[in-house]
Order: structure tokens, then C-alpha cells, then sequence
């Protein structure tokens, strides 16, 4: 019997990125038939796959609501998503990182502030340098960077749009040392990057000119971010563990659940890895769980 899944991808990338082609033929092997789909092409009848792996799903956050229907539509038919649709909606919101605080999980500092309770918090922050970026987004879209208190930056926060925000100290880390980005398939570690900025900018982000290079990171990182995972109530089927060391600690900037690029090709073994991890997650029983 064929098992069909659907590689969802977006309208701006309606093909696999470049580096995620050689997933095709891994997944075959693993005894899967993929077909790319655009996850908001009203024609494709999702009912006639028996799983939907996420992949450029990068438009998500900007039509949020749509999104979060579409998984709601997947459940009801009962195609499962890779990763799990409840864990998917829990990771789209980076208020998590407060929950994943409560677990005992080490994160960059981190509060959560919406309309007036902005300003309070930033000027609560007065003098320190702080990153603003709202919950729901991705790829630093309406992040801004400055000092809690200053007119440049109460400025800047004049033109971001009226929803919630993560308001956090900034890193100095990101630019001296890097940014560590470990992919886990399976809850078992891979392999890593590490993200550095672009000169005198503070986004690791390629589009601001940031590059990453494949590292081993130290034992202790990869502790770090195995704990991070291990939070969860469930595993999820694949992975990117981001932080920072800080004091010689790990510290989570994030938890990337949903498209997060996994640097496949910087690592090749990774493919059969990514396929197998995902065969075995189809083929598990059926039921949806969601993070604790």
C-alpha cells in the first residue's frame, strides 16, 4: 500500500528549497511517496494523503488565522502533521519560552507585552539595551533593537504593529561568539551550526547578511538543548535547538518546530536520518497531543 505525504510549502515557494531535494528520494527509500503541495492551494484534497510534512511553510505568520485553520482542517480529517499539529500550534506563539521557563528550562530572559503594557515594560528596562520582536513572526520581521528609554527606539516601536511582543535583553553573545543552532530528529541530536551576524548588524538571518558554519558544539550545549526537548510532552520528529552560552551556560533564543531550515545539506546524513525519523512517525498510532 502506498503511503503518500504531502511536502507543504508555500505560495512565494511553492517548490522545495534546493537544499531540501535530496529529502525526495529519502523519503522514498524510507518507503514513502512525497508530492509538493502549497499548503493554501484551495484545490489540493488533503484528505487523500495520510500525513502533511511542514516544510517552506513560510508565510505562516503572516496569515496566522489561516494557518491555524488549516491545521484544524487536517485534524478533522484526520491527517496527521509532522510535527504533531497541537505542538505546532503551541511552538507558532514564542510565549512558550515563559512555559518552557516554568519546566525548568534555561532561556534568554524573556517578558511578554501587549498595547499599553509595552511601554511600561520597556521603560521598566530603562538603559538597557533590549530586542523587541512579537510573538507571533519569524525571521526577525518587526524585531527592533535599541536602549529601553531612548528616542530611537521609542520611535522605532511607534511603527511596529499593535499585537504582542517578546521584549528581551540584548545578546552580546550573537555578536562576539555566535548564535548555536542544533537540529535533533527524533529527540536525538544531529548535527550544528553556528550563526553569526553580518557586520555591524545584530540579525543572523541571511537576508541580513548573516552566515552560519557547521560546528561541533561542546558537550554542554548539546545538554542544553537535549533538555529543552526533553520539556516537551511529546517527541517531536524533527528539530532546531536556538541559543546562546552565557556565563558558560545554554541559553534558548528558540524553539523551531515548524519550518525551521535544518542545514540538511551541510550535513548529508542527515537526509535518511530526517526520512526515517518521519516514516516512523506515520506509521505510529493515530492521536493528536500537544506540549504540557
Amino acid at each position: 500500500m502506498t503511503v503518500r505525504i504531502a511536502l507543504a510549502t508555500s505560495a512565494d515557494h511553492p517548490d522545495l528549497h534546493e537544499h531540501d531535494l535530496p529529502l525526495v528520494p529519502a523519503l522514498r527509500e524510507a518507503g514513502l511517496e512525497p508530492v509538493v503541495q502549497v499548503w493554501t492551494d484551495p484545490s489540493v484534497d488533503w484528505s487523500s494523503y495520510d500525513a502533511v510534512l511542514l516544510r517552506s511553510v513560510w508565510d505562516y505568520h503572516t496569515r496566522y488565522l489561516e494557518f491555524t485553520e488549516w491545521l484544524g482542517q487536517l485534524d478533522k480529517a484526520g491527517v496527521r502533521v509532522i510535527n504533531d499539529s497541537g505542538l505546532v500550534r503551541w511552538n507558532s506563539d514564542k510565549s512558550y519560552l515563559l512555559e518552557l521557563r516554568e519546566r525548568g528550562v534555561a532561556i534568554v530572559p524573556s517578558q511578554v507585552a501587549a498595547g499599553a503594557c509595552l511601554r511600561e515594560v520597556v521603560g521598566g528596562l530603562s538603559g538597557q539595551e533590549i530586542v523587541v520582536k512579537p510573538t507571533v513572526s519569524a525571521s526577525a520581521l518587526h524585531t527592533v533593537r535599541g536602549v529601553a528609554g531612548s528616542e530611537e527606539l521609542s520611535r522605532a516601536m511607534d511603527e511596529l504593529p499593535d499585537t504582542v511582543y517578546l521584549v528581551q535583553p540584548f545578546q552580546p553573545e550573537v555578536q562576539t561568539d555566535g548564535e548555536w543552532s542544533l537540529m535533533f530528529f527524533g529527540g536525538v541530536y544531529s548535527h550544528a551550526v553556528v550563526k553569526r551576524p553580518g557586520t555591524g548588524d545584530y540579525r543572523v538571518q541571511h537576508e541580513y547578511g548573516g552566515t552560519a558554519e557547521q560546528a561541533e558544539p561542546p558537550a554542554a550545549v548539546i545538554a542544553g538543548a537535549t533538555e529543552a526537548l526533553t520539556a516537551l510532552s511529546t517527541t517531536p520528529a524533527y528539530a532546531r535547538v536556538d541559543g546562546i552560552v552565557s556565563a558558560g551556560r545554554f541559553l534558548l533564543m528558540e524553539l523551531e518546530l515548524i519550518e525551521p531550515y535544518l542545514f540538511l545539506i551541510d550535513h548529508t546524513p542527515a537526509f535518511e536520518t530526517f526520512a526515517r525519523t518521519v516514516a516512523e512517525a506515520v506509521r505510529q498510532p493515530a492521536g493528536i497531543s500537544a506540549a504540557r
